[in-house]
């Protein structure tokens, strides 16, 4: 006799996907588009998750706007939410993606902090340390994308 499955609440995984300029602008536009989804999501704003996440956003949009600009192309932010289930902690996911295939940043077995006194090489660094897990992934069209995790509560 076979034993029924226990049976597990549904989960609603919130998904966020939109284009932005690569331009200063559209970097801080998507900034703050992110902080207004994630309050929606129920991560209000000024909470530990939604500052992290705000840091997270701005330094990889910051890179993507930076080094990953192709004249012409937009780069993309996704947010995706899947809430804990049964008192488990839920994953706050970030992805900055863009179309510059010829230069990749260092992932984080890679990451090596600036010297001191250098005036950049510290966003990744930052989010090696804020991030519960992050990833530099190849994309097909041609580009990366920057993926990182934060694990929230409720």
């Amino acid at each position: 006799m076979e034993a029924l499955a226990t049976p597990q609440p549904p989960v609603t995984v919130r998904v966020f996907v939109q284009r932005f300029s690569s331009t200063p602008r559209g970097a801080r536009l998507a900034r703050h588009l992110a902080l207004h989804v994630l309050h929606d999501w129920g991560i209000p704003y000024g909470s530990d998750a939604s500052e992290t996440a705000e840091l997270i956003v701005a330094e990889l949009v910051t890179n993507a706007v930076t080094h990953g600009l192709v004249p012409g192309r937009d780069f993309e932010l996704r947010l995706g939410h899947s809430p804990g289930v049964g008192g488990a902690r839920g994953v706050l996911r970030i992805e900055v993606s863009d179309t510059r295939g010829d230069s990749r940043p260092p992932g984080p077995t890679e990451l090596v902090a600036p010297p001191p006194g250098s005036e950049g090489g510290r966003g990744l660094v930052l989010v090696d340390a804020l991030a519960d897990r992050w990833a530099v992934l190849d994309r097909n069209p041609p580009g990366k994308t920057v993926r990182a995790e934060l694990d929230v509560s409720h």
